[in-house]
């Protein structure tokens, strides 16, 4: 690290700790200058059946892109970012320029980059307060908004639909190659993936699952004859979905359609959690049925398994119903919030030393671990 200047060492410490889904950390960074990041974006769509289309990436590397601004002003700078053109969407470019601006104050969220967890467990179901969400609201740029869902009828709403995806999410062949490579058994913490104990069921169930995950065949007998989707299901989504304070649908300005849209949405979204950290509030990500409605909307076979098609059609039809029309080509975002207690176990990330490429070192760009 003695090659990287000071203010650039502690840019990227915090940047690092952006969200990406399964905690894939979809970046590397390559230091051009001592005022100069060049952000390499890339995507899992070759492995990853919720990314297929790079979209999740993206959301991602823009989050971190946000991130990025905000770790500048803890050192007295603004940033500028500039996507290169021409680069193919598995490795985007990004050159993120910082300059010392005199007087500047850090962001008021700065604090919370390292404190914005995922809880995936019950919370309190204890309502936000209208400030709160007018706060929320507020962190969003102008002509995003959010949908919320809230009080028993609403939650029930939401968290049957969420269980009802989750049974495609469990038990299509594509999604048990991620889950399988992503959740580290019986950890607490964990660099590159979901720790066990942060998946959000209990010891005994996930022993079974660590024990029916071995193979798929052992997945699709127990999922066949003895449901044994349903206890994950219960915990993970029904559950957690009734105990919470409010579910909500982050909606874009207009249709979400070119790689910039997406990483301008992950800004938003970034700013938005964040908001939710510094008011004491917790998020669990609800990504599955936008990803699999919008591949639903454009015609991707994202499984070999007809039954999870049809499903996911008729999921799509009542994500109509729970967003209104004309917002569900809008959506980029769901998820639920509560308060409660933070979550005892949690994903962290890859070193900075990890994250860099260019000249005296190794990282190889061409995959993701």
């Amino acid at each position: 690290m003695n090659a990287i200047a000071q203010h650039l060492e502690r840019i990227l410490d915090l940047a690092r700790w952006a969200p990406s889904g399964d905690n894939t950390q979809p970046w590397r960074f390559e230091i051009l200058g001592d005022e100069h990041i060049l952000v390499h974006g890339l995507d899992t769509r070759d492995h990853v059946v919720y990314d297929l289309d790079g979209h999740a990436s993206q959301l991602a590397i823009g989050a971190l892109l946000e991130t990025m601004v905000i770790a500048a002003s803890a050192t007295g700078r603004s940033a500028t970012i500039q996507r290169r053109p021409d680069t193919p969407e598995t490795h985007l470019l990004f050159d993120v320029r910082f300059r010392p601006e005199a007087g500047m104050t850090p962001d008021p969220l700065l604090p919370c980059i390292e404190a914005r967890v995922v809880q995936r467990r019950p919370m309190s179901t204890r309502p936000l307060s209208a400030e709160q969400k007018q706060a929320l609201s507020g962190s969003l740029p102008e002509g995003y908004s959010v949908v919320w869902y809230e009080g028993l009828a609403q939650r029930w709403r939401l968290a049957k639909f969420m269980f009802d995806n989750a049974k495609v999410r469990l038990t299509i062949p594509e999604a048990y190659a991620v889950h399988k490579s992503i959740i580290e058994w019986d950890a607490q913490f964990s660099t590159d993936k979901v720790p066990g104990q942060a998946v959000g069921v209990d010891p005994l169930t996930a022993r079974f699952m660590r024990w029916a995950m071995v193979s798929w065949g052992r997945v699709g007998f127990f999922n066949t004859y003895l449901l044994g989707h349903l206890p994950p299901r219960l915990q993970m989504d029904l559950l957690p979905g009734l105990r919470c304070g409010a579910h909500f649908a982050l909606i874009a300005p207009a249709p979400l359609i070119s790689v910039d849209d997406y990483i301008a949405a992950g800004r938003a979204m970034q700013r938005f959690w964040l908001t939710a950290t510094r008011l004491g509030w917790l998020i669990q990500p609800e990504m599955t049925p936008v990803i699999f409605t919008r591949y639903h909307r454009q015609g991707l076979t994202f499984t070999r398994t007809q039954a999870a098609l049809a499903q996911v059609k008729r999921l799509n039809e009542r994500l109509g119903c729970l967003l209104g029309a004309g917002q569900v080509e809008r959506v980029f975002f769901m998820g639920r919030t509560g308060a409660g207690p933070r979550p005892w176990a949690r994903s962290t990330r890859k070193g900075v030393e990890e994250l860099l490429v260019g000249e005296g070192t190794h990282e190889r760009l061409g995959s993701i671990d």
